[in-house]
């Protein structure tokens, strides 16, 4: 079943931590996001592997978009 991680907040990413491929942990730190001057993390709320990254670095999110899928 695919997850698919969306951004809670509108911001911009200023880092992400994971690779495509990788296997990650309920809790894991996925993407740091940057809010209203404050560091936001976006953990993963299962376990499975990355499948697709859909930001990069630098990038605007707006609430609700989908940053990362996991399976």
């Amino acid at each position: 079943m695919m997850k698919e991680v969306t951004a809670a907040m509108a911001g911009m990413i200023l880092n992400i931590h994971v690779s495509k491929g990788e296997a990650v942990a309920k809790g894991q730190v996925l993407v740091m996001l940057e809010s209203m001057k404050m560091e936001i993390p976006v953990e993963s709320d299962q376990e499975g592997i990355i499948s697709s990254i859909h930001v990069a670095n630098g990038d605007f999110v707006n609430e609700g978009d989908v940053l990362i899928t996991i399976s």
